[in-house]
């Protein structure tokens, strides 16, 4: 009996301990904002030997399947100093991140949008993608010195919102333009949009033709005039990243547009008809974060580049 007690005991104990380790090896906010951190970093220093690693990760880099201490690993050449947005979540062990950073060409050091999304488990990164938009225009780059001030914000206790319903938020962003219908997606009435930089509704009010005119309206006024209508389709759609203190969703997503019509016709404004769109086809990975307040979002940091029509994510590839 005693032995069998003894027995017991010692497999109580040797579980309590496995769950311990468990719970030791969750990364916790703290750690997936650091883990972002100590990536940079080893990437600046085109080291990967520096990283926890899981030996079967996977990293696609726009689109492309790669190893680390490949692609920006070789070109990175200074951290970010002041645009920096993360958003951990310790629920997926994941955490986004949307930055600044330099990168090295032929021509010397030009600054990049980066988005880079890492996943975790026990410890190690099993995952990690990234979105690069390079050539940024240069009257965007004001808007890219460091990220709006509701962003970095924490949101009152009494106006956040659950992790479910921010993830359900973030993805009806996407609905909500292939659909011209914003009705049912939370949009403030302060809600602006960045992408690349470049500030693209909320703007003083324009007499310029087409996007001059749209590009003044809040974000549910400019979608309901169909300005987006030549985007079709957004998939695969990757919302997967929210943190509630912050109010901060990230999505990533694959923006299809086959530009069958070289025009859109615009709806609900008085004088515009349409907006010429004389593009080729083309796809445009994008990352988006979005800030959720009181149930509503009020700000949206976009980044994404052109890639050829019904281009591949790269994840298939990957084995996502």
């Amino acid at each position: 009996m005693r032995k069998t007690f003894h027995a017991v005991l010692t497999l109580g104990v040797a579980f309590a301990a496995m769950r311990v380790s468990a719970n030791a090896a969750k990364c916790d906010k703290a750690c997936l904002d650091k883990t972002v951190d100590s990536y940079i970093a080893a990437m600046v220093a085109h080291d990967p030997s520096n990283v926890q690693f899981a030996t079967d990760v996977k990293f696609v880099e726009n689109t492309v399947p790669m190893k680390p201490g490949e692609g920006l690993w070789k070109t990175a050449a200074a951290a970010p100093s002041t645009f920096k947005i993360y958003v951990p979540d310790p629920v997926a062990e994941q955490v986004g991140f949307i930055c600044v950073m330099q990168e090295h060409d032929k021509d010397g050091d030009k600054p990049i949008q980066l988005a880079l999304r890492l996943k975790l488990k026990d410890g190690k990164i099993t995952e990690a993608e990234h979105l690069i938009a390079r050539g940024l225009r240069e009257n965007s780059l004001k808007n890219l010195e460091t990220p709006r001030p509701g962003l970095l914000a924490t949101v009152p206790p009494a106006e956040r919102t659950p992790r479910d319903q921010m993830l359900k938020i973030g993805e009806g962003y996407y609905t909500a333009l292939v659909t011209a219908d914003s009705n049912n997606e939370p949009f403030a009435e302060d809600c602006l949009r960045h992408e690349n930089g470049m500030q693209t509704n909320g703007n003083p009010p324009s007499n310029t033709p087409g996007m001059g005119i749209t590009g003044s309206m809040g974000c549910a006024a400019q979608i309901k005039t169909h300005t987006f209508d030549y985007i079709t389709r957004i998939e695969p759609r990757r919302v997967w990243i929210a943190d509630p203190e912050t109010g901060l969703v990230f999505g990533l997503s694959h923006f299809r547009q086959p530009m069958e019509q070289n025009f859109v016709k615009i709806i609900g404004v008085p004088g515009l008809e349409k907006i010429d769109m004389p593009f080729k086809p083309f796809d445009l990975p994008a990352a988006h974060i979005f800030k959720i307040q009181g149930d509503k979002i009020h700000e949206i940091e976009a980044m994404g580049f052109t890639m050829p029509y019904n281009s591949k994510t790269g994840w298939e590839i990957a084995g996502k």
